[in-house]
């Protein structure tokens, strides 16, 4: 029997905003089996109100009105876990991961994470708090790729790898999400623990194709993007991947968030 699951990773920018700027038609084209959520801004009960007939599990940030993440699947979810146990509250809102059994699934459950990583600010205290939690986030990837489980690590990293994952990147080598300490990261992840890159590995060389914009300008009309949303999978999954693509909005209007959704279909 084969199975298909679809995943999409959506930084919403604000669930209400989104939802209210037409998210909710998006979900009906596309479909999706499995739903990683970043930057709900949200406690549960308003996400879970704009998902009935969801599974939904996240962690909203405590900091008010920051960060929040959330896995929604139309399959039942289970080995829910929250955190990387910082203990830090801006560190709150940014990982869940939870199980997902397709129907006739032949192997182990798949494991899904939403990650939301600090964006950072170039030499200041923020970057810190970035570098702290990418360290936490390194060590739980290493768990995870020697698990010998199919995973998938989804979301918004806050950090385009190579040059071709950002239209200006010499202006922005002093900038956090390009510089050259958070790429090492990426770099680790990839050649040292295995994780696959399936943005780039199936979006071709580049420049791009990119899955943010910002709001300001005319960023988006021309194209001058990054590609900080990623989905991330153990070699074993990355093979089985059937189609890729990033659901950029056809005009800047009809945009629901400042990033568009990177959506993978899996032979699970």
């Amino acid at each position: 029997m084969v199975v298909m699951l679809t995943v999409a990773t959506v930084n919403m920018n604000g669930i209400r905003a989104a939802y209210r700027k037409g998210m909710g038609a998006w979900v009906e084209w596309c479909c999706p089996d499995v739903m990683a959520l970043q930057e709900v801004r949200a406690p549960d009960d308003v996400l879970r109100a704009h998902l009935p007939g969801w599974h939904v599990v996240g962690e909203a940030c405590q900091v008010k009105g920051r960060a929040g993440v959330a896995i929604a699947s139309r399959l039942p979810l289970r080995g829910v876990r929250v955190g990387l146990g910082t203990g830090v509250p801006a560190d709150t809102g940014r990982w869940v991961e939870a199980d997902v059994e397709p129907p006739g699934y032949t192997g182990r459950a798949l494991t899904v994470v939403s990650v939301y990583v600090h964006s950072g600010q170039a030499d200041t205290p923020k970057m810190d708090e970035k570098y702290a939690f990418l360290d936490v986030m390194t060590t739980r990837l290493a768990e995870l790729a020697a698990s010998g489980k199919d995973v998938l690590v989804v979301g918004d990293i806050n950090i385009a790898h190579r040059e071709v994952d950002i239209k200006n990147w010499r202006g922005n080598l002093k900038s956090a999400g390009f510089l050259p300490a958070e790429r090492a990261y990426l770099d680790r992840w990839f050649d040292d623990l295995g994780w696959r890159d399936l943005g780039r590995e199936h979006g071709g060389e580049g420049p791009g194709p990119y899955t943010w914009w910002s709001w300001r300008g005319q960023a988006f009309d021309n194209d001058a993007g990054w590609r900080i949303d990623y989905q991330l999978a153990t070699p074993a999954l990355a093979d089985r991947v059937q189609s890729v693509r990033i659901d950029r909005a056809e005009s800047y209007d009809a945009r629901f968030s400042d990033h568009a959704p990177l959506v993978v279909t899996y032979q699970v």
